[in-house]
């Protein structure tokens, strides 16, 4: 039974860790790194079906992150229903021609040039499942009374990155999707005052045709630092 003690009032627990050795550490990130290099955004999903438990084991990884001050400031709706994908789709697509057709500087479509993307987005109800992280700048106390949420972004951003790495980890495939703007998504999903859209996920399996574009990452020597 683990051992609890209670300091100032608050309870704490010991932290236990397997231990393993220099080498297995270095192997794993080896394994790790070699597994993460293969994962993409992939715009071409398969309508293949995918487990509701998969989905559910997704976002419970997502829901360890750190957050701050352990507000969870984060909600994650995931869509299956047919129709609501497809409601989902046509408000995005909407906002998105209007991004493609004068929101956007030329010097942005230029960058997106290379991705061949434009404002069609078929995989919104291709995909079997979308995911919705909404951001909750403050939560709803007693009588309504508002209690703050602390590093919101910042914690909302690290799920993400927990999500997305644990989508790849269960051998499906994702895109981050933010069209602009995304308030539609509140409405459809009928979301509360206190919840903002933040980023939408596809997720699903590759099409069987699917193709991405051959592109050049930075290297881990041109963006780190290393202060020895």
């Amino acid at each position: 039974m683990t051992e609890v003690k209670i300091i100032n009032g608050y309870p704490f627990m010991p932290y236990k860790m397997e231990n393993i050795s220099a080498e297995q550490s270095l192997q794993t990130t080896r394994v790790f790194l070699d597994n993460m290099q293969k994962r993409r955004s992939i715009r071409y999903f398969s309508d293949k079906p995918v487990q509701r438990e998969v989905i559910k084991n997704i976002l419970s990884v997502a829901n360890t992150a750190p957050p701050g001050a352990n507000k969870q400031p984060w909600t994650f709706c995931a869509v299956h229903n047919a129709a609501t994908k497809k409601q989902i789709r046509e408000a995005a697509e909407k906002e998105e021609y209007e991004s493609y057709h004068g929101r956007m500087p030329a010097e942005w479509l230029n960058d997106l040039a290379p991705l061949k993307t434009d404002w069609k987005k078929s995989f919104l109800e291709m995909a079997p499942w979308l995911i919705v992280i909404f951001k909750k700048s403050y939560e709803k106390g007693n009588e309504g009374a508002k209690r703050n949420n602390y590093y919101v972004m910042e914690s909302t951003g690290i799920a993400i990155g927990f999500l997305i790495t644990a989508i790849h980890q269960a051998g499906l495939v994702t895109l981050t999707h933010t069209p602009s703007p995304m308030n539609f998504l509140s409405n459809l999903l009928n979301r509360p005052e206190n919840e903002k859209p933040f980023l939408l996920l596809p997720v699903g399996y590759p099409a069987d045709d699917c193709i991405i574009p051959v592109l050049k990452k930075q290297t881990v020597e041109d963006v780190s630092i290393f202060y020895l």
